[in-house]
């Protein structure tokens, strides 16, 4: 039921696509009141605009690939019910998310996507690694999820709506307008795009936020493909490319999101040479993917964002749901050091893969090759310092894909086999409702970005006026008549990333002797690079070490501790019943029982009493019971020190 209802959301989405795109009926609707509180207006809203409808295409297209997989692959889980549910409640999600007309509403998906990740991801909770990443990508993504919301209170202080309509229209007017914000008056435009690209760190995992994506792998492979595609780690970049008006009038934050992106993409696809999980590969890919994404809007083309994020839900998808085949296949094996000559019994997962890797490094006329190098041609069609450093970042990205995808290549399937026997003996196709999914996705990877490119990207596409670009910030023109060599540089680092890796992987007999690439693995140099490498850069140490143990001991030794046990303690029920009872105790104590005390104290209080009235009569201005009050203190404290003598 699940499947079919989420095929017929993708057939409404073609029509969707015609209608808005191809001839420019947008719609608007509420479908009711959800918030009205004086000036703030919420309403359950749609809008379904080209961009929308690109978007729903691309997310309900790919969600309904892998609903269908799922049916084979989760089949001899008890829990497949509840899976495949969970799998409806992140589209559904998602669909709020892209269709909002309001920014409420998006956040609204923004967190539902969020929580749906947290039940994938942790899906099979008797394993404990899947628990804590589930926490983990939970944790992390509230880091940017306050940048967010702080983003949409300074919005809705500064234009009075949250609406997107009121938004932008308004835009122009507040260009010049400031904001105290941290004791400086900044401009409103670049507060609010700054908190809004912190919300994207989070969800696009971004550097320095990016830690949850490769952990999210715990969960079962259609939920790697699903989130890694098409759902959660796009939903950042399209509110950028949602809000490109804000985006496009801060100059500094655009800088800001460039140079984070290209760093991104860099770190990412270095990170992946030497990654040995199947899947935390293909995880590394898409982060750096999602650098490409983030830093041409960063060089404020947007809709050359959008194709990207389209070509490369079909082509990651494809890896994803093809490594899934083999982990299913292969007894739930996923180490790639564990596998090798699985050609013969994996041979359409392999043409899958291939296919797949291909289109992701860049190879001329396939999918990812419309949108890649035409990022990487607008960067360097910058001619200034941010352009050219997002080029180069870019190019050595492209290096890096294509040496892992290759290297995942000759590890799985053409190198000597080094998995256990039990396992090639019960190795096994997969069954057609796996296969056709991969099928559809194999000619989306082929023709997909050939096809599209002239609908999305360009002067004359229907897309480009569904975004906003300052003149002198777009340079397509500028890029597209580069010279031939300059063009064709990404081109020669991929291959020269295929050819290291054939060199170096495969070892190729006749090519290059095996005993030197064993000594210069075995080198100190390399084995430091390695290990680098392999360890992430060491982001998880140092945010465990600078960032969550002091986090975890400040909240126990510092909050709890000190402040909860200590100071609201001792001003609280427990401070206060201590303190009583001390009181009362000294209280007591001074009925000792001995007839001295007694007499002392008769004689002290009938000394008092004239006393008193003897300083009213003498004009003093205390009252009686004040005067009495103090001298009953000091023969308090007399008694103490007679009892103590």
């Amino acid at each position: 039921m699940s499947t079919s209802a989420i095929f017929l959301s993708a057939f409404i989405a073609i029509f969707m696509v015609y209608e808005t795109a191809v001839c420019g009926s947008s719609c608007n609707f509420v479908i009711g009141s959800w918030i009205n509180s004086e000036l703030l207006t919420i309403n359950w809203g749609f809008c379904f605009d080209g961009l929308t409808a690109i978007i729903l295409l691309v997310v309900c297209g790919i969600s309904a690939l892998v609903h269908l997989y799922s049916i084979s692959y989760m089949n001899g889980d008890p829990h497949q019910g509840r899976f495949m549910s969970y799998l409806s409640l992140f589209t559904g999600f998602m669909l709020f998310l892209v269709a909002a007309d309001n920014l409420i509403v998006m956040f609204f998906g923004w967190e539902g996507i969020g929580l749906a990740s947290y039940l994938l991801i942790s899906f099979w909770h008797t394993r404990i690694q899947a628990s804590k990443s589930a926490i983990k990508a939970m944790l992390v993504n509230r880091v940017g999820d306050v940048g967010l919301m702080l983003g949409i209170c300074a919005i809705f202080l500064a234009f009075k709506s949250v609406d997107y309509a009121v938004i932008f229209a308004l835009t122009p007017v507040l260009i010049d307008k400031t904001l105290l914000f941290f004791g400086f008056n900044l401009s409103v435009i670049s507060v609010v795009s700054f908190l809004l690209f912190w919300g994207v760190l989070g969800k696009s995992a971004q550097l320095g936020l990016h830690v949850w994506l490769p952990d999210a792998m715990e969960g079962p492979t259609p939920v790697s493909a699903l989130i890694h595609a098409a759902t959660l780690v796009i939903a950042g970049v399209v509110l950028m490319i949602r809000c490109s008006i804000l985006f496009e009038n801060s100059e500094s934050v655009l800088t800001i999101v460039s140079i984070v992106g290209a760093l991104t993409s860099f770190f990412a696809a270095s990170v992946g040479l030497f990654q040995n999980d199947l899947k935390r590969v293909i995880a590394y890919s898409t982060c750096s993917q999602l650098g490409y994404m983030v830093f041409i809007v960063g060089l404020s083309h947007y809709s050359v964002s959008l194709f990207h994020v389209a070509n490369h839900a079909v082509f990651k998808a494809l890896l994803f749901l093809s490594a899934g085949c083999i982990i299913h296949g292969l007894s739930d094996e996923q180490d790639l050091r564990k596998m090798g000559g699985l050609l013969s019994i994996f041979p359409v997962s392999y043409i899958m893969i291939f296919i797949g890797s291909a289109a992701l490094i860049g190879t001329p006329f396939l999918t990812g090759f419309y949108s890649k190098d035409c990022i990487l041609e607008i960067a360097i069609g910058k001619y200034n310092f941010v352009g050219n450093f997002c080029y180069f970042l870019g190019c050595s990205a492209a290096f890096c894909t294509s040496f892992y995808s290759f290297r995942l290549l000759f590890l799985t399937f053409i190198n000597p086999t080094n998995t256990f026997k039990s396992y090639i003996q019960t190795a096994h196709e997969a069954d057609l409702k796996m296969i056709f999914p991969l099928m559809i996705l194999g000619l989306g990877a082929i023709f997909y970005g050939f096809t599209t490119r002239d609908l999305i990207i360009g002067l004359g596409s229907l897309y480009f006026n569904q975004t906003y670009t300052n003149f002198y910030n777009f340079n397509m023109l500028d890029s597209e008549f580069l010279p031939a060599i300059i063009k064709n540089i990404p081109l020669f680092f991929t291959i020269f990333g295929a050819l290291l890796s054939l060199l170096l992987i495969n070892c190729v007999p006749g090519l290059v002797d095996k005993n030197f690439v064993y000594n210069s693995k075995m080198k100190h140099s390399f084995r430091f690079i390695y290990t680098f490498l392999n360890k992430k850069w060491h982001f998880d140490q140092i945010i465990n070490e600078l960032i969550a143990v002091k986090a975890m001991n400040f909240g126990y030794n510092t909050s709890f501790k000190t402040f909860d046990k200590g100071l609201i303690e001792q001003f609280g029920p427990t401070g206060f019943t201590s303190t009583v009872f001390n009181i009362s105790f000294n209280i007591t104590a001074i009925q000792t029982g001995f007839i001295y005390h007694s007499v002392f104290l008769f004689v002290y209080s009938f000394c008092l009493y004239f006393f008193g009235y003897f300083l009213i009569s003498l004009g003093f201005i205390f009252s009686i019971y004040n005067v009495q009050f103090i001298l009953m203190f000091f023969g308090y404290f007399i008694l103490s020190l007679s009892k103590t003598s």
